[in-house]
């Protein structure tokens, strides 16, 4: 509440809030009236050095004006510099390119020769390789015939005997073996070898556990391995058993036998975990041979057969050397009585020459006789002289 003489006003009429503030803004604006007087004085004097600052910066406008100009003659030099340099830059780049399209189409040229040639070799090679696809296949149906052949045991004992022929043709001369030949047991062997006394004939028979060896290269468990490796002593037992019953004959054939196996592998897993087996076989005198030992075999069969060959030809070599010594005495004989007749017929031959002499000399005598007086020839006898008969 206000209180103005007799009149009270209350501060929140709004007659006395508009005439307090008309009274406020006049004062702010006295006050503002005040500061921007006292601002004038103070600009005034500040506008002095801010004139000269002008005047200066007038100065430097131009000096800079002046620069700029200048500038500009700098830049339009550069700038026809800078065409030239462009203008040689891009004869420069232009012969450059040239250069480089030349050599790139070189090169392409050469790549596309590279390129043909190595197609023609890879062209080469895909045709070898067909080739080889198809050797390749017929090797595998040459298996598969190979996997017929020895899944029947007729057929693998037929493949077993061919590659002993094989082997048996190669080592020993032909007149030396028999095949199938019939003892006197009535049994029948795949070759006999006919050695001499001793060891005397031995027999060489080809066996093949192909289905032990199989199941035992197959086995994956050990019940497996177990089974297989029963079947495999159990194959290669009967094998040893039925050679030496049939094959080893006393006083026809040699004490023991061979019995081949025609792999490398089967022999060596029997010689790597069937040991026992190997020296049954030497008990039972049945030496069991690979394709590589049984030709080591036969070569020394070989050896032994030469060496009884030349045995049994001693004696015809000796007869044959006692006819060659008759043969020289005889000879010698002869040279003496020619030489002693070609002495002979070189005395025969002076005395001769002897005789054609004289009866030259006298042909030549003849020759000359005419009425005059022949020389007497002092190997001659006295030359008669005619005498002419008196009174006549």
């Amino acid at each position: 509440m206000i209180q103005i003489g007799d009149q009270s006003y209350a501060l929140n009429d709004p007659a006395v809030l508009l005439v307090l503030a008309g009274g406020v803004l006049a004062l702010l604006f006295l006050i503002l009236l005040v500061v921007a007087v006292r601002a004038a004085g103070r600009s005034a004097r500040m506008a002095e050095p801010l004139a000269q600052q002008i005047g200066m910066l007038g100065q430097r406008v131009e000096t800079l004006s002046q620069g700029q100009q200048q500038l500009a003659g700098g830049l339009t030099h550069v700038s026809e510099a800078q065409a030239a340099s462009q203008a040689n830059m891009l004869q420069l780049m232009e012969r450059r390119l040239g250069q480089v399209s030349e050599k790139m189409n070189e090169n392409l040229q050469g790549s596309a020769r590279r390129t043909a040639q190595s197609l023609g070799e890879l062209q080469q090679r895909l045709q070898a390789i067909d080739k080889a696809q198809e050797n390749i296949t017929k090797l595998s149906g040459d298996v598969l015939s190979l996997q017929d052949i020895l899944s029947n045991k007729q057929t693998r004992g037929a493949f077993g005997e061919i590659q002993l022929r094989d082997i048996v043709g190669k080592a020993l001369p032909s007149d030396s073996y028999q095949w199938q030949a019939t003892l006197s047991n009535g049994k029948r062997a795949d070759c006999l070898i006919y050695l001499p006394n001793p060891p005397g004939p031995i027999v060489i028979d080809s066996k093949f556990p192909l289905e032990a060896y199989e199941a035992l290269v197959n086995a994956e468990t050990q019940e497996q391995l177990n089974r297989a490796s029963t079947l495999m002593r159990q194959s290669v037992r009967g094998h040893i058993k039925a050679i030496s019953e049939k094959y080893i004959l006393d006083g026809e054939t040699a004490d023991g036998a061979l019995m081949f196996l025609p792999s490398e592998a089967v022999y060596a897993e029997l010689h790597a975990r069937f040991p026992e087996l190997v020296r049954e076989g030497f008990a039972a005198r049945v030496w069991i041979v690979s394709p590589t030992t049984c030709m080591a075999t036969l070569n020394t069969m070989r050896a032994i057969l030469k060496d009884a060959r030349m045995r049994e030809q001693a004696g015809a070599i000796r007869r044959e050397l006692g006819l060659l010594f008759a043969d020289v005495e005889r000879l010698g004989t002869r040279v003496e009585n020619l030489d002693r007749h070609f002495g002979q017929a070189a005395k025969d031959i002076s005395e001769i020459k002897i005789s054609a002499d004289k009866a030259g000399r006298r042909a030549r005598r003849l020759d000359n006789f005419d009425f005059e007086e022949l020389a007497p020839d002092p190997e001659d006898a006295p030359v008669l002289r005619l005498e002419h008969p008196k009174g006549g």
